[in-house]
């Protein structure tokens, strides 16, 4: 009976194979709705095409972290993306360090595309990861290669005691070998598709698991920057990480079969093509967000709105949660309740602004559609 291997043991490692006939009609429909996206975000015109880009490049930074069990602010997010694309980020907070170090390392792989990988930009990008050196209250290795001084790279789930390991990567001493095979790899033209590589590139960064942590947030930049090389542009209209976050329980399933597995990697690249579809399926749900502003701004362009009253119809515009009342309003924008009650009478006098009908003991405020 077989011992069974990882597969990074393997003695073909890391020479990947596939099916190329069951895959060819699956990439060559990926390849011709990237087209048609793309084709359609052209003629939104280009402010537009910014916001669409901020709409998504936003779900992707929070939705990579929320993977893995962080949650950020999505108004920082958009805040950070918003000053680094060179957009109005509007009534802009204070953004944390954590937030601006993922948001760095999402913009340099997306907008630098075109520039290869090195040792030195991973590494740039996990300490970007994390700014104080720690993750939660652990010290880590920042900015290089794993040790495995606390043992080797596994990954597990259950309570303390109880774990259960899921994949354990290679020993931290093959690293850096390894991961110079994997930086020519990925730099270099084999003739295989770009889409089809943006998967394998994921999955063998994820195998080889570099870092002490980060690696799933990384595995998914560095998909990132391949798939902007597949459309060799630097915008982003869609969110790979939003849908595998939608479909986290597969992801996690599907990677652990396959490196659990052989050399040959059909079944992760249809799932991962599958989901890169169905992440393009969610770019609907972004570009009614964005025309929806645009339609609202048309009508009320030459309207007398202040700063505050133009920040607040933006967040309502962008699915505000919960009832917006006039204590919400003033914590918003920093102002008094009487300023905050004299910004919403003057939305309703401009009809921008309806008062709810009464559910409760606040008065609420939503916009006016029609």
């Amino acid at each position: 009976m077989d011992t069974f291997k990882y597969i990074h043991e393997r003695s073909e490692w890391p020479k990947f194979h596939w099916a190329q006939d069951q895959l060819a009609p699956v990439v060559a429909s990926i390849r011709h709705r990237q087209g048609r996206l793309l084709g359609r975000m052209e003629g939104l015109g280009f402010a537009l095409q910014k916001e669409a880009e901020l709409e998504s490049l936003t779900l992707e930074v929070v939705k990579s972290s929320e993977i893995e069990g962080q949650n950020l602010n999505p108004e920082q997010v958009r805040s950070s993306l918003a000053r680094r694309l060179g957009l109005d980020a509007g009534g802009a907070e204070p953004v944390d360090r954590n937030v601006e170090g993922v948001v760095e390392m999402m913009v340099d792989a997306t907008q630098r595309f075109d520039q290869p990988l090195t040792e030195d930009r991973l590494w740039g990008w996990q300490a970007a990861l994390f700014p104080t050196g720690r993750s939660g209250m652990r010290k880590i290795v920042v900015g290089a290669w794993r040790d495995d001084a606390q043992g080797p790279m596994q990954v597990v789930s259950g309570p303390v005691g109880k774990e259960k390991v899921h994949y354990e990567a290679p020993p931290a001493a093959l690293v850096s070998k390894e991961m110079s095979k994997f930086l020519d790899w990925a730099n270099a033209d084999q003739g295989i598709d770009a889409v089809l590589k943006a998967g394998l590139v994921h999955l063998w960064f994820v195998t080889v698991h570099p870092f002490e942590d980060g690696n799933g947030r990384i595995a998914r930049a560095i998909a990132d920057w391949q798939l902007a090389r597949s459309e060799n542009s630097p915008q982003r209209f869609y969110s790979m990480s939003a849908q595998i976050r939608h479909e986290r329980n597969d992801y996690y399933d599907i990677l652990e079969r396959t490196q659990k597995g052989t050399l040959d990697v059909t079944p992760w690249l249809e799932w991962f093509l599958g989901c890169l579809g169905r992440a393009f399926d969610g770019t609907e749900t972004t570009l009614a967000t964005v025309l929806r502003k645009a339609r609202f701004w048309e009508r009320a362009s030459m309207l007398p709105l202040n700063n505050r009253q133009r920040d607040v119809v933006n967040r309502l515009l962008e699915g505000f949660e919960g009832k917006l009342t006039t204590a919400k309003w003033a914590v918003l924008t920093k102002s008094s309740h009487d300023t905050a009650l004299r910004d919403i009478q003057g939305l309703i006098d401009l009809k921008l602004l309806k008062q709810d009908e009464r559910g409760g003991r606040s008065t609420s405020y939503s916009l006016n559609q029609d």
